[in-house]
């Protein structure tokens, strides 16, 4: 019962009019794109069995396809070409959030009109098309009508399975920079506000039932050949699309954009950067739970304008610098190669999050396990959980060749889920991070790492290139650097990962810079 009082509920529903309407704007968007290139095509080969064979194919292989990767390779294409028009012919577009995600998605929406609607012309009596030429009708006019007629209530029924399908996957969208229904998602699995869950999932369900019934009126009133229905059909379409994008038209665009990457100590910072940024009087929008290299890029490109990284994840991940240098030393030549891209280290927020391999205290002890050369001896016979994308990340490949890590199974899982798995025995090391408060709250320990294979992790403010000289942007932000001590850090980080009303992220912030300004 507490969980239906749950103020975060408020908190859900004063993000709905932007998570919706964005959610709405991508879905149909990429469904009429959708609709325009899949239905002509399937007229073209509903009588050429060859090309008929090669579409049908190639849209079942899209679909084959999970959402999330699709969407997310549209990103680094259209990156890649954003690059060339902008050098060739000084035309540029942003590769970020919409754009990959209308074609992503418009992919998606394919298989099911092209099936209905050749299928649908195909099931027509050859009789009725030969008494259309009969009658001297050519083979366009029979088309129009006659066959389309007929095939109506089909094809409608493949715009529906398309309709929901697109509304479902555009909730993967998030982590390309598109704010969707997936926004609650995201964010809540991270942080474990199972508020901002359930939220999500009932607000992606219901619009995809809405449309679903909408698109079904239309199809019976074709069927059964009543206008009304129809038309009230489309309205309905009409005033849900008007009503979700409405508050999009009006409201003024965001000037600020602060990114966040797919972790709860990203959610509270991001969280914390819009606060200082809103008592500054800027207009702020988030773009969260955004990949290492999706979210790099965007600053570059300037779809992020401001966001938090790590010198270590910069260092290994997008320098690709595999040597370990002393902290002020590479933190130096780590400023210098960034200036380069023109994108400004602002300064250093005053604690680390180091990756790091974590293992129960006491079992630890029990084994005599103390460092990683340790674990090495015994990692044969041991399970190790990392994140999404540790095991494909530079430092995990220096990790295995420096101490030469084998574990007997490799398994990726959500962050905060991992504590939990070590700490019931499902796993028995994880690839954890020192600032997090659950490496207490599991009590587990931090292996040492003496053959320093794992860089500094510093916590750096970056900021894009059109921002670099925004001095209202760095003035907000000022106050930050060199405030948050990894005590604090771990604090936040544990009171975000709780499941109580004062753990979302908006709320852990302003606590944050509660304590940051009683300094």
């Amino acid at each position: 019962m507490s969980l239906l009082f749950d103020p975060r509920w408020n908190e859900a529903l004063g993000h709905l009019p932007d998570y919706l309407g964005n959610h709405v704007r991508v879905s149909v968007t990429a469904l009429a794109l959708g609709l325009v290139i899949s239905f002509p095509l399937a007229l073209a080969a509903r009588n050429r069995p060859v090309l008929r064979s090669m579409i049908l194919g190639f849209a079942s292989i899209v679909q084959t396809m999970p959402g999330l990767a699709l969407l997310a390779l549209f990103y680094p294409l259209l990156l890649a070409l954003a690059t060339m028009t902008s050098r060739w012919f000084s035309l540029g577009f942003s590769a970020f959030g919409f754009l990959p995600a209308v074609l992503a998605l418009a992919l998606y929406s394919m298989l099911p009109v092209l099936r209905n609607t050749i299928t649908g012309l195909q099931g027509i009596d050859p009789a009725l098309t030969e008494a259309a030429r009969g009658v001297g009708m050519t083979a366009r006019q029979s088309l129009v009508m006659v066959e389309l007629p007929l095939a109506l209530p089909v094809i409608m029924a493949g715009i529906r399975t398309a309709a929901v399908w697109v509304i479902g996957t555009a909730t993967l969208s998030t982590p390309i920079g598109q704010t969707s229904l997936g926004n609650y998602i995201f964010a809540g699995l991270q942080t474990q506000n199972w508020v901002f869950v359930l939220f999500g999932c009932i607000a992606a369900a219901g619009l995809a039932l809405v449309v679903d019934q909408l698109l079904a009126l239309i199809e019976s009133g074709l069927r059964i050949r009543r206008p009304i229905r129809v038309s009230v059909g489309l309205v309905g379409i009409a005033i849900l699309v008007a009503a979700t994008l409405a508050p999009s038209l009006t409201r003024a665009k965001p000037t600020y954009i602060v990114g966040a990457k797919t972790f709860t100590e990203q959610y509270v910072l991001a969280a914390l950067i819009s606060h200082r940024l809103q008592a500054a009087g800027l207009p702020v929008a988030t773009r969260e739970g955004l990949g290492s290299n999706v979210i790099f890029d965007a600053l570059a490109n300037g779809d992020v304008d401001v966001y938090v990284d790590y010198s270590g994840t910069l260092w290994s991940n997008q320098f690709h610098i595999t040597d370990v240098k002393p902290r002020e030393e590479l933190l130096t030549e780590l400023k210098a190669r960034l200036a380069r891209q023109n994108i400004t280290l602002l300064g250093e927020l005053g604690f680390e999050n180091a990756y790091a391999l974590l293992m129960p205290k006491t079992r630890a002890d029990a084994l005599n396990i103390h460092s990683i050369s340790d674990l090495a001896a015994r990692a044969g016979t041991m399970s190790i959980a990392g994140d999404y994308e540790f095991f494909a990340r530079p430092e995990w490949m220096t990790l295995k060749k420096i101490y030469g890590l084998s574990f007997r199974e490799r398994r990726q899982m959500q962050s905060d889920f991992m504590y939990a798995a070590v700490d019931s025995g499902e796993v028995d090391v994880i690839a954890g991070y020192t600032s997090d408060g659950l490496i207490a709250k599991y009590g587990l320990t931090v292996l040492d790492d003496p053959r320093h294979a794992i860089p500094p992790y510093d916590a750096i403010v970056l900021i894009s290139p059109r921002r670099a000289n925004d001095a209202k942007l760095r003035a907000a932000i000022q106050p930050l650097l060199g405030r948050i001590s990894l005590t604090l850090m771990r604090e936040a980080n544990l009171r975000a990962s709780g499941s109580d009303a004062d753990s979302s992220s908006a709320m852990v912030a302003r606590w944050l810079w509660a304590k940051i300004d009683e300094k």
